[in-house]
């Protein structure tokens, strides 16, 4: 959910009826009417997400008697379990403790016995591979059994009460560990999800549970097993007792039979029917934009319950109906979280300075800086004061920064960061900037610098310069991990028809070729200075400074203290662009709708519109590049 509740646009300022789980209640709703016995989880990620969230946990932080908003909007749904997703981290163990209502024994905060047990979800949290450095138990309990009283049918067709127990375990990324280091190292560790299932699905069995549901925030991945993997659910699927999993992290949908996403389409993997190694297995997207249902068709032997394999059917359900409307709010949780809501959007309008450019990351991956370098600006100005004040060993290297576009389309034509010329306010910044990350410095050489980029530049396909058919520029590299240098001191190329790992080309500094050894200082995120993104050499080991302050707090001061923004000064420090090359087809890029003359404004002279309407459904349009220009 990402803590999206209701179906409005924080950053935006105006109503989403796409997102939220006020629409995806209807769909719950709905189901529940269909099915006559019914459990209702959640996969994680439900606390981290919007504008809201980021109040409620740094902007005025909850009181220990009240409840997060996501958690308010779930009680009054009803749900039964659920567990633990990544970004559940990105406050903090202490701030976690509190709004799951949970006590945890780890370095940092108080004795167990001296901290508040807060209000929290009203139902059980479950995580099964994450343990406390300090005495190596479980954050969380790891499993729960639950007791249902279910409707079923005799062997003459009656209508009966049946008692079933579920077994629901939850499992998180290993990945964590780097992801959220400021927070988490040397307080808990995590265990591989597989051995984890190994250990306790057999003593659910033993305990009684004929079902067991396995809530895995991840996606999948065959790469050889290893504890640390982040999309561990392949393996997870073949531990003998799981009859159900949850999956999720890759904001996909599964199952989805024309779904071209290399995760499900693997051995083992039935993309029509939403099997993974024969067990149901449903990813519902995100932001409350689909609902997962798996139905279970159980039999009994006269011992206990079991699984239907022939009766057992797999859906992601959608808000958007095949018509391009959508299903109606569920009335109820608006005035759930009133309060909650108007006072978001209160401190979102809080003015911080003014633009006289707009700031869009619709052809960012094209090269448009405007939504960019003042966030690159930003990091920098704070980085080199810091190092100025405090870390004057490292006074005469260069200071650069990096940022990455953080909406790029992924959901469809309204996801990009899109500011207005004008005044600016803190919502316009939260556009600009995302996450809640934080400030990083570390210290790299050249070689260092060209292995970053070309990791970046795995954003792109490889263009086969022969082909006449059409060729999409964009592969399946995430866009908040395309990094790039807004810097008129920094040069460099990508040639896209050459492999990854070899298409970065002329990377210079004033002028002059970058030297293997040559020392640099770059601002970043404790996401990216921690290994997020797996970018060679980032694994935390060169962070020289690990800043308390969040990236978009530093983005908001800059602004603050310049008051006005120009595009000359602030959005048009292009420090790359594509090596030219002459293709015998067209080479494809989608971006919104109608934003052609914004490219040509960022001096995008290559691109036009091959179709208006790219067919999707999702208000973009297919573009075309001339990269011989």
């Amino acid at each position: 959910m990402h803590s999206n509740i209701r179906s409005y646009d924080y950053y935006k300022l105006k109503e989403d009826p796409a997102i939220g789980f006020e629409r995806t209640l209807s769909l719950i709703k709905a189901a529940r009417a269909e099915f006559a016995n019914t459990l209702l989880f959640d996969n994680g990620d439900a606390i981290q997400g919007t504008a809201l969230s980021d109040y409620q946990a740094i902007v005025k932080p909850l009181d220990c008697a009240d409840t997060a908003a996501m958690y308010k909007a779930m009680n009054m749904a009803g749900y039964d379990a659920a567990s633990i997703g990544n970004h559940e981290f990105n406050y903090g163990l202490p701030f976690l403790a509190q709004v799951t209502g949970s006590r945890f024994n780890v370095e940092g905060m108080p004795a167990v016995n001296e901290q508040r047990r807060c209000a929290g979800p009203g139902f059980p949290m479950v995580l099964a591979n994450l343990f406390s450095v300090k005495d190596r138990q479980s954050l969380y309990q790891p499993y729960v059994i639950l007791d249902r009283k279910f409707l079923a049918r005799d062997s003459e067709g009656k209508t009966i009460n049946a008692n079933v127990r579920i077994g629901v375990i939850g499992f998180t990324p290993p990945t964590i560990l780097s992801w959220d280091k400021r927070w988490l190292d040397g307080k808990v560790y995590t265990e591989g999800v597989r051995e984890m299932a190994q250990k306790y699905v057999p003593e659910m069995r033993a305990k009684g549970a004929d079902i067991v549901v396995a809530i895995s925030h991840g996606g999948l991945d065959d790469a050889p097993y290893e504890a640390t993997m982040e999309n561990g659910n392949y393996y997870l699927a073949q531990v003998p007792g799981i009859d159900a999993m949850l999956i999720g992290h890759s904001h996909q949908v599964f199952p989805n039979s024309a779904s071209t996403v290399a995760q499900f389409n693997l051995p083992g993997i039935d993309k029509s029917r939403g099997l993974v190694h024969g067990v149901p297995t449903v990813m519902a997207n995100f932001w409350g934009q689909h609902l997962g249902v798996i139905k279970l068709g159980l039999r009994y032997d006269g011992k206990s319950w079991a699984v239907d394999k022939n009766k057992t059917l797999v859906q992601a359900r959608a808000v958007k109906n095949a018509d391009g409307s959508v299903i109606a709010a569920d009335p109820a949780v608006a005035p759930l979280i009133e309060t909650e809501h108007q006072a978001t959007i209160a401190y979102v309008k809080t003015p911080i300075g003014n633009t006289d450019f707009r700031m869009s990351s619709f052809f960012a991956d094209l090269g448009d800086v405007s939504a960019l370098q003042v966030i690159n600006q930003a990091q920098t100005e704070y980085i080199a004061a810091y190092i100025k004040a405090s870390l004057p060993q490292y006074a005469k290297l260069p200071v650069l920064s990096v940022s990455s576009p953080f909406k790029s389309g992924f959901a469809g034509g309204n996801d990009y960061t899109d500011v207005a010329a004008g005044s600016m306010s803190i919502n316009n910044a939260a556009d600009l900037y995302l996450y809640p990350n934080t400030v990083y410095a570390v210290k790299v050489n050249g070689e260092d610098l060209r292995r970053w980029l070309e990791t970046s530049a795995q954003r792109f396909s490889k263009i086969d310069v022969n082909r006449k058919e059409a060729q999409n520029l964009i592969g399946n590299f995430a866009g908040y991990n395309f990094d790039m240098f807004t810097e008129k001191n920094l040069n460099y190329e990508i040639d896209v028809t050459q492999d990854a790992g070899k298409r970065i080309k002329n990377l210079s500094y004033q002028g002059k070729p970058i030297a293997a050894a040559q020392e640099f200082i770059v601002a970043t995120n404790n996401y990216r200075a921690s290994g997020g993104g797996n970018f060679p050499g980032l694994d935390g080991s060169k962070t020289i400074y690990a800043s308390p302050d969040t990236n978009r707090d530093v983005l908001i001061q800059y602004i603050k203290a310049h008051r006005q923004l120009s595009k000359l000064q602030n959005g048009s420090d292009r420090s790359w662009k594509f090596a030219r090359v002459s293709t015998a087809g067209p080479v494809t890029y989608r971006s919104a709708s109608g934003k052609l003359a914004l490219a040509q404004a960022a001096g995008i002279s290559n691109l036009s519109v091959l179709q208006q309407d790219d067919g999707s459904g999702r208000q973009m349009s297919l573009y075309q590049l001339d990269l011989s220009k």
